[in-house]
């Protein structure tokens, strides 16, 4: 996963990396983790950095080296592009862009893939992403949603 990374990237993710290993040790524990989320003005319990750092400790050490904080940095890389693409869809998909997904909006979509769909396959397809009950598909109700969308074209 670190090989997709450019040289660049990597210096950056270098420099991160010794921001934060303040001991210069090659590995960044619980507490320089903590010391580093104080200062961005979180304030994690020890739990949660434990947790934070057993997320990137493959080799069970109870710290993250490098090649783990790289392996680490790249998976969260690529979750941020994946939401930055769902925000994309969703937003290609709210044509009038109110917030949310109508029924016209949805048929719309489906039409353009191909798909003519009854009014009671659309109301159905609503009702199953509609995440507060209004009716209408809001962003939180979509990731599930837009998979199956584009899985019928």
């Amino acid at each position: 996963m670190a090989d997709r990374l450019t040289h660049e990237q990597i210096a950056e993710l270098r420099e991160a990396f010794s921001l934060l290993d303040k001991d210069g040790d090659g590995s960044i524990t619980t507490k320089e983790l903590g010391t580093f989320m104080r200062s961005l003005g979180q304030n994690p319990t020890e739990a949660e950095l434990k947790a934070m750092i057993n997320e990137g400790d493959m080799d069970v050490s109870g710290t993250i080296d490098f090649p783990e904080f790289l392996t680490l940095m790249t998976r969260k890389m690529k979750e941020t592009d994946e939401e930055e693409e769902m925000n994309e869809t969703f937003r290609v998909f709210d044509r009038d862009g109110n917030g949310y997904i109508s029924a016209a909006e949805l048929r719309h979509i489906m039409m353009n893939l191909g798909q003519k769909l009854t009014d009671e396959e659309i109301d159905k397809m609503i009702r199953e992403a509609d995440a507060d009950g209004d009716g209408n598909i809001s962003y939180e109700g979509t990731s599930d949603f837009i998979f199956k969308i584009i899985s019928f074209s």
